[in-house]
C-alpha cells in the first residue's frame, strides 16, 4: 500500500508543495490542496491525497509529520519490532531506573510508593515466563489476566511477550458468565487472578477444559484452595511461581512482529464478547506513530488507574516503556485515588471526560459558593490567563501563585501533560484544564480495533473541540452516509463515516469472520461507525455515531449519543440516557443527577426539608434541570426534535455493576431501555396527556 502511495505522491508532489521554490526561510512542509470540501489547510496538521489518481478526489488524509509513508516502527529505533524488543531495550538502557511503583504492601498496609526498577522487572518477567514454560504451557497459548491494575499485571504481560504467549485480559467487571465464555473461546491454558476473583473462577472451573494452571497474585501460600489431581488444574501462588522460575530460567522464545500479542475482548452493547486480535506489529506501529507527536521522558511519572484491560491504558504503558518512564499504581480503590495522586505527584495524567467533567464541576462549585471577593479574584485570574494563553503569550506567574497553584495541587502539583480519550471532551472543560493546570492538554481518538490511537491533537495546537490529525501510522477517509445526510460534498466541510487504514488495523475478531468482514472492507479500510468532519487545518472532529440511530414517528433520524454528549455539559447532569422510537415523536431522557450540584440548587431555592431522593421527584427540580438542559442544547444548536421533552431524575448512576455500562463506559442501550421501561412509559403517558397536539419544533 505504501509503495502505491509513494508513486501517487511523486506524481502530484509539485501540486502539494505550497512553499515557493525560492523561499529558503520557510520550512519544507507539504500542504494540503483542496479536498472534497472547499478549504485549504494553512497549519498543515494533515495532508490530503487522492485515494485513486483516476478519480481525482482528494479524500485520504495523513499526518503532515509523515505524509509519504505510514509509520510502522519507531523512527529512532527501527529495530524494535515487538513488545518484547521494546521492553528489552529499556531494561538494558535503564536497568537501575524506577519503573513500577506500588503503595500497597504484602500485608495489605499502605505507605509511600515502593519502586521496582527496570532491571528488577526484567528479572521477574524472565522468571514468570520460565515458570510457565516449565508448567508445560505451550508456545502460542493464551494466558488470561483476571485482575485489575498492579505491577504484576505488566510483569505477566511482559512474560507473555518474551515467551510467545498471547495475553488475554479478563475484565474484572465482565462477570463470571463472560469470563467463562472468553476462557473457552480463547482456549486459555493459564489464568492469573487474585484472591477476590478465585472463587468466581472455581465456580465454573469444570467447564473450562483447556485450563491447566491458576496463579493467584497477592495470595499467601497456605491460604489458597487446592484441587484434586484428577481436576487436571494446579493452583499456585504468584510468589511460588516466581521462585520456581528464578531457579529454572529458560531462554527467551521471542515472537515475530506478525505474531499475535493479545486478544482484547469487548462486551459490546449486545451479544457475547468479541475478541480483537492484535499483533506485536499492530501495537508497535500505533505507539511508534503516537511517539512522534507525544514526547515523554525518563523522568516522567505516570499514575496507572485506567483499566489495563482496555487498549487506552495498555498503549500508554507501551509508550512509557519506550521512553523509560515510571508507572505508579493506585490502591485499586477509586475512592482513594485522590490520595494516591497526592502522594505520587505524577507528571503525566491520562483520563476520560467523565473524570475531567467531575473535576471541573467540583472546582467551579467551590468557586461559585465561595465569598464574593474570592470569586472575583478567580474570575480575574482565569480571564487574564486565558487571554494570554490564546494570544500566544506567557501568562503572569502571579495568577498561579494567587489562585491556580492550589488547583494544581489537586493532581499533585507537577502534571505537565494531560490526555483525554474514550469519548468527546467539552471544549469548555479542555480550556479550563489548560488555564487552571497550566499544562499541555491534548485529546485523542481511537478504538481497540486500531490498536488504540487513530488521531490526536498536536501539542502546539491550542484550538479545542476536535481530535486532531491522523496518527502517522494510519490514513483516514470519510465515507458518505446518505441515510444520515452526511456526504463528502457537504459545505463548508466534508462529512462522513470515519474509515481507517494502515498497520495499526487489527487482524480481525477471533473466530468471527462475519463480524470481521462487517468491520473491514475489501480495500482494507476499517469502518469505525463514527461520523466525522474535517475542519480547517486538517483537524478531525467527531460529530455523530452511525450506529444506535433510530427513527422518530415523524421520520426524523436521531443519534442519541450525540445528544447525550451535549446534555452532559449541563452542570446538573452526571449521566444521561436518551430514548426515542418510531411510535413517538418526542425524545425522553433518564438523567442521573450530580448530587453536589443538585444539593446546591435546592439550597439556593430554599428547599431544605427534602433529601436528594425526594428532590428527584419534585416538579420544580425537573423543571429547573430540563431548563438548563434546553439551554445547553440551544448552545450546541440541537435541532428541535433532538431536545428531550420529558425527563426522569435518578440518583443511581449507570454502572458496570447494574449492567447499564459496557467496560468502556458506553451505555448498554437495550439493557437501559428494559431497566427504565416503567419510567419511559410514564414520561410518554405524561406527554400525551399534557400535549394532545403534535410536538412543536423549537
Amino acid at each position: 500500500m505504501d509503495s502505491q502511495a509513494e508513486r501517487r505522491f511523486r506524481t502530484i508532489h509539485n501540486q502539494l508543495t505550497s512553499t515557493a521554490a525560492g523561499d529558503q526561510d520557510q520550512p519544507s512542509l507539504l500542504r494540503r490542496r483542496n479536498a472534497a470540501g472547499k478549504f485549504f489547510s494553512e497549519q498543515g496538521f494533515s495532508n490530503a491525497l487522492p485515494e485513486e489518481l483516476k478519480t481525482g478526489k482528494w479524500n485520504v488524509y495523513r499526518s503532515s509529520r509523515s505524509p509519504l509513508k505510514l509509520v510502522s516502527r519507531f523512527t529512532d529505533h527501527p529495530e524494535i519490532g515487538t513488545l518484547h524488543d521494546n521492553f528489552v531495550r529499556s531494561v538494558k538502557a535503564s536497568p537501575d531506573c524506577k519503573y513500577l511503583g506500588s503503595r500497597v504492601r504484602e500485608d495489605g498496609t499502605v505507605g509511600e510508593y515502593k519502586w521496582m526498577t527496570y532491571g528488577e522487572a526484567g528479572t521477574a518477567r524472565s522468571a514468570i515466563g520460565s515458570a510457565l514454560v516449565c508448567h508445560k504451557i505451550t508456545k502460542g497459548s493464551c494466558v488470561g489476566l483476571y485482575f485489575i491494575n498492579r505491577p504484576e499485571w505488566l510483569i505477566v504481560d511482559h512474560a507473555c511477550s518474551a515467551y510467545s504467549y498471547i495475553s488475554v485480559p479478563l475484565y474484572d467487571s465482565l462477570g463470571p458468565e463472560a469470563v467463562k465464555y472468553i476462557a473457552n473461546h480463547a482456549a486459555i491454558e493459564a489464568i492469573f487472578c487474585v484472591p477476590e476473583t478465585i472463587n468466581h473462577l472455581l465456580s465454573f472451573l469444570s467447564e473450562i477444559p483447556s485450563l491447566h494452571l491458576i496463579v493467584v497474585v497477592g495470595a499467601v501460600d497456605g491460604r489458597i484452595p487446592s484441587l484434586p489431581p484428577s481436576s487436571g488444574v494446579e493452583i499456585i501462588s504468584y510468589s511460588k511461581l516466581l521462585s520456581q522460575g528464578l531457579s529454572n530460567l529458560q531462554p527467551f522464545c521471542p515472537p515475530k512482529p506478525e505474531a499475535v500479542a493479545t486478544i482484547c475482548y469487548m462486551s459490546g452493547t449486545t451479544g457475547t464478547p468479541k475478541g480483537a486480535v492484535l499483533t506485536h506489529a499492530n501495537l508497535i506501529a500505533n505507539v511508534a506513530g503516537m511517539s512522534i507527536g507525544i514526547t515523554l521522558y525518563s523522568s516522567d511519572i505516570y499514575i496507572s488507574y485506567l483499566p489495563l484491560a482496555h487498549i487506552y491504558e495498555r498503549a500508554i504503558q507501551v509508550l512509557l516503556v519506550y521512553f523509560g518512564g515510571a508507572s505508579g499504581f493506585y490502591q485499586r480503590d477509586n475512592l482513594k485515588l485522590v490520595d494516591d495522586i497526592a502522594v505520587l505527584r505524577p507528571t503525566v495524567f491520562c483520563s476520560v471526560p467523565r473524570l475531567y467533567n467531575r473535576l471541573y464541576a467540583g472546582i467551579m462549585n467551590a468557586v461559585n459558593t465561595s465569598a464574593s471577593l474570592r470569586e472575583r479574584i478567580f474570575n480575574s485570574a482565569y480571564n487574564a490567563k486565558k487571554q494570554a494563553i490564546f494570544n500566544g503569550k506567557n501568562p503572569s506567574p502571579i495568577w498561579d501563585r494567587l489562585v491556580f497553584n492550589k488547583i494544581k495541587a489537586r493532581l499533585g502539583g507537577r502534571v505537565r501533560l494531560m490526555v483525554s480519550g474514550a469519548s468527546p471532551l467539552s471544549p469548555d472543560v479542555m480550556d479550563f484544564l489548560r488555564i487552571c493546570f497550566g499544562c499541555q492538554v491534548i485529546e485523542g481518538y481511537g478504538m481497540t480495533e486500531t490498536s488504540c490511537l487513530i488521531s490526536n491533537m498536536d501539542q502546539s495546537d491550542i484550538l479545542s473541540g476536535h481530535v486532531g490529525s491522523p496518527n502517522p501510522a494510519c490514513e483516514i477517509k470519510l465515507v458518505d452516509v446518505p441515510e444520515m445526510n452526511y456526504t463528502s460534498e457537504d459545505q463548508p466541510y466534508p462529512r462522513g463515516e470515519i474509515c481507517v487504514r494502515g498497520p495499526i488495523v487489527f487482524q480481525g475478531y477471533y473466530k468471527d469472520e462475519v463480524q470481521t468482514r462487517e468491520m473491514i472492507d475489501k480495500d482494507g479500510w476499517l469502518h469505525t461507525g463514527d461520523i466525522g468532519v474535517w475542519l480547517p487545518g486538517g483537524r478531525l472532529k467527531i460529530i455523530d455515531r452511525k450506529k444506535n440511530i433510530f427513527k422518530l414517528a415523524q421520520g426524523e433520524y436521531v443519534a442519541p449519543e450525540k445528544i447525550e454528549n451535549v446534555y452532559a455539559k449541563s452542570k446538573y447532569v452526571a449521566q444521561c440516557f436518551i430514548h426515542g422510537d418510531s411510535l413517538n415523536s418526542s425524545l425522553v431522557a433518564i438523567v442521573c443527577v450530580d448530587p453536589d450540584m443538585f444539593k446546591a440548587w435546592a439550597l439556593n431555592e430554599g428547599i431544605k426539608n427534602k433529601d436528594v431522593k425526594q428532590l428527584c421527584t419534585d416538579p420544580r427540580a425537573k423543571a429547573a434541570i430540563l431548563k438548563d438542559m434546553d439551554t445547553v442544547g440551544k448552545e450546541a444548536q440541537l435541532r428541535g426534535f433532538e431536545f428531550a421533552k420529558a425527563i426522569t431524575l435518578v440518583l443511581e448512576p449507570f454502572t458496570l455493576e447494574n449492567d447499564l455500562l459496557t467496560p468502556t463506559y458506553k451505555i448498554k442501550r437495550p439493557q437501559a431501555r428494559a431497566y427504565f421501561a416503567k419510567e419511559i412509559a410514564d414520561m410518554y403517558a405524561e406527554l400525551s396527556t399534557s400535549n394532545s397536539s403534535p410536538d412543536k419544533i423549537l
